[in-house]
């Protein structure tokens, strides 16, 4: 064990990783007896409105929110928190815009339990390109953002006790896998639900503490401030560099209109009542996520000085470990864990379910039983698993093989744009315009996907760095991506046939509705 780490630390994260196991199994032994595969990947639409609401939070927030942003604000100020202003916007508007109108639709549009399988049947298309081309995008930026979570593991596991970050990232891997596998749906927002909740109070008392601690001695920790560091201008002025950045940060709210492992939790809520319940405590979790996460920073900076500008990224870590009993910071920490595991578990959900539901019941098999795709699921699971876990490798160490691989901020930066570009202009355009077809869908996934990976390589890759949450000299790749992927949507849909009547007459119906049970699809 790493000098300087406590038993009591590693007691608090061998309790933790029982209690995410535990849930797993209790998951699969309740419900062996359902065997459906809307149960499995949508938790038969149960879900009530707080779980939903947290576990959609959590699963938003990886371990950047604790571990990369405090630690950016923390070396440069308040300039970096244009991320957290363009995610509080983007989760306001999600959840008025989206959230209530996609839940109506899914299960207008025969019962949608994926967002592929809801924008096939919203067309009433026979055709299995779009759920095919979802799906593969869905297994490769899985792949790449389950990796980020997995690499944040290593990472802390080799800060706190000195283990070997391989290794840490094998255990990670194994425990995301077998809470996964067993419980499905269930198990990871039940997870993710008490991982929110971890979360937030780590980040509400962690700051107060040390603000009490700091206003009881008096004493502020020695370092010099730097200049602009309370400016929202990152360079001090309203020049190229700073309009980047605010243009950038912005921009990050656009990825949750198309974030499939988010806005599927909008699909599982169960009722109206509970709907409107989730949105206010979505919102509410979300914003005192940010704000918190800002403040420590800011808190960080006064109560550690400059004593960890060369590992910013440990600034949470470090005044947890300072201000609480070794026990409880040791509970504190796991947050951090928390924030990559509940992003990693809804990833892979997500991607297990596209391939199955989406290609295999499709194209490979169709008339493959709920139990047999259920069970394809589970085994797309542990190879998307394993594959995010080979991407971790492969950045990782002090010469990583692929260098791009080697920072937890590039892979979620990548991952949130790919999947914002892609399916974020034509969730909007599904819901609001009436004129979208089949043929315009799947040219917009396919535009936004293309122009926001062109991007990323063309002008932003080089600038991709852990050390920074934003990049200031670039433009974020979404903002073009999602542009783009909503003019050719918009392009090819009146550039080809219209929607017949029958899709017409759907979007009609859902435009009048002002609340829809599943109950009233039976009468």
């Amino acid at each position: 064990m790493k000098s300087g780490t406590s038993i009591g630390e590693l007691i608090a994260f061998i309790l933790y990783f029982a209690i995410v196991l535990g849930m797993g199994v209790y998951f699969f032994v309740r419900g062996r007896k359902d065997t459906g595969e809307k149960s499995f990947f949508l938790g038969g639409r149960k879900m009530g409105g707080l779980v939903a609401a947290l576990s959609a939070g959590a699963s938003d927030m990886s371990a950047w929110v604790l571990m990369g942003l405090p630690g950016s604000i923390y070396l440069a100020g308040m300039g970096q928190v244009w991320i957290s202003v363009g995610l509080l916007i983007g989760t306001i508007l999600a959840w008025i815009l989206v959230a209530p109108k996609l839940r109506r639709y899914s299960m207008l549009a025969e019962d949608s339990i994926t967002i592929p399988q809801y924008l096939t049947k919203r067309f009433k298309s026979s055709s299995s390109t779009l759920q095919v081309i979802c799906a593969i995008i869905f297994v490769i930026v899985y792949c790449i953002y389950g990796a980020s979570s997995i690499s944040a593991c290593g990472s802390l596991l080799l800060t706190l006790f000195g283990l070997d970050p391989r290794i840490g990232m094998a255990i990670a891997t194994a425990i995301i896998i077998v809470y996964v596998f067993l419980g499905g749906f269930n198990a990871v927002c039940w997870t993710d639900f008490f991982q929110g909740l971890l979360m937030l109070a780590a980040l509400m008392v962690t700051p107060i503490v040390a603000l009490a601690m700091l206003g009881a001695s008096g004493a502020v920790a020695p370092g010099t401030i730097p200049e602009n560091y309370y400016n929202f201008l990152s360079s001090g002025k309203f020049d190229w560099i700073s309009i980047s950045t605010i243009l950038t940060g912005l921009g990050w709210g656009l990825g949750y209109f198309g974030m499939p492992h988010i806005i599927i939790r909008y699909i599982s809520i169960k009722s109206e009542k509970e709907m409107k319940k989730s949105r206010w405590i979505g919102i509410t979790w979300t914003a005192l996520i940010l704000v918190m996460a800002s403040v420590v920073g800011i808190v960080g900076r006064k109560y550690l000085g400059d004593s960890m500008t060369g590992s910013k990224n440990l600034v949470f870590v470090q005044m947890a470990r300072t201000v609480f009993p070794i026990f409880l910071g040791g509970v504190i920490i796991s947050a951090i864990i928390a924030a990559s595991m509940s992003t990693a578990d809804s990833q892979l959900l997500a991607a297990s379910s596209a391939f199955a539901s989406d290609v295999y019941k499709t194209s490979i098999k169709k008339n493959a039983s709920d139990k047999n795709v259920m069970w394809v699921g589970r085994g797309v699971v542990i190879v998307i698993s394993v594959l995010a876990f080979g991407i971790a490798m492969l950045g990782s160490g002090d010469a990583p093989l692929v260098p791009a691989f080697s920072t937890i901020m590039s892979l979620v930066s990548a991952a949130w744009g790919a999947f914002g570009a892609a399916f974020g202009p034509v969730i909007l355009l599904s819901l609001y315009w009436r004129r979208l077809n089949y043929k315009g869908a799947v040219a917009g996934i396919v535009t936004g996907f293309v122009v926001d990976i062109l991007w990323m390589i063309l002008f932003n890759f080089e600038y991709y760095d852990m050390t920074s949450v934003v990049f200031n000299t670039n433009l974020y790749e979404i903002i073009p991506g999602f542009l783009a992927g909503a003019v050719a949507a918009i392009i090819v849909s009146l550039c080809t046939k219209a929607p017949g009547k029958e899709v017409v007459s759907i979007f009609d119906r859902f435009k009048g509705l002002r609340s829809l049970e599943e109950s009233d699809l039976a009468e």
